[in-house]
Parts: C-alpha cells; structure tokens; sequence
C-alpha cells in the first residue's frame, strides 16, 4: 500500500488519468445495462428478422448502402429519422427495429431518437455492417 501511495504522490496527473478512465468504463457499462436501447450480435439480428418480422434500418449513405447491405434493410438518413421522415416505418412501431451503421456507434443517437418517437423495440446491430461482414454474413449489392 505505501507503494501505492507514493506511486499517486509522484505522478498525480497519471493517476488522475487512470481515475477518469476508470469512471468513464464505469459509467458506460451502467448506462447500457440500464438503457432501453439494446446492442445485438450478428446472429441475434437473424433471428429478430425471422422469428418476429425485424425490420432493420439502415442509417449509412447511399453509397455504402449501394456497396453492400442486409437484405431487407431499408435505408434512412440519421436526418430523416431525427425529422420525423420515416418512409412508412411508423407502421410498425411495436415490431423489432434494428438500426445499423458502419461501426455500430452512430446507430445508438439515431435509435435514441426512434425510442422517443414511440417505437416500443428497438435496438443496435452491435459493430455495425463491420461486423455483420466479419461474420460472413451475405450482403445485397444495388446496381449503380
């Protein structure tokens, strides 16, 4: 323990530091475990699709969607959803929405947004498209 105190001593910014850091894992892991949006793996997402009529969003450009996405994805904008511009999805406000992005990061804001409109399921492919092609998933590519 006198080590300790003396490590905190000499280098108090890296100690602060490693508090912070220490703080921030924390508090993310309580707020996604206490959050009602929920991650989804891969295969999860299969299964919400299949099982229960899923409907996924996709949220990336029109380029990337172009390139590769899920089958059935239908894609919006972030800015869309945000404006109340939803295509149609409002039809299924008590079915699984699963909202999918490159990395699985930006999805969270735009889910965020659906949850407050009043869909009661909602949810975030966990990694995004990246780790929906990791897993070796098939893609649909649109004909420019």
């Amino acid at each position: 323990m006198a080590q300790f105190t003396e490590f905190v001593a000499n280098h108090p910014l890296l100690s602060l530091a490693w508090v912070v850091i220490f703080l921030l894992i924390v508090g993310g892991w309580i707020k996604s475990r206490f959050s009602a949006i929920r991650q989804v793996s891969p295969t999860e997402l299969t299964m919400l699709v299949n099982r229960q009529d899923g409907v996924v969003v996709d949220i990336r450009n029109e380029d990337d969607f172009k390139k590769g996405h899920i089958t059935g994805a239908i894609p919006l904008a972030a800015s869309q959803i945000s404006e109340q511009k939803l295509g149609g999805l409002e039809k299924q406000k008590d079915a699984p929405i699963i909202v999918v992005c490159q990395a699985g990061m930006t999805a969270q804001k735009t889910a965020v947004a659906l949850a407050k409109q009043g869909f009661s399921n909602v949810a975030v492919l966990q990694g995004g498209m990246g780790a929906w092609s990791g897993a070796s998933l098939p893609v649909v590519k649109s004909k420019r």
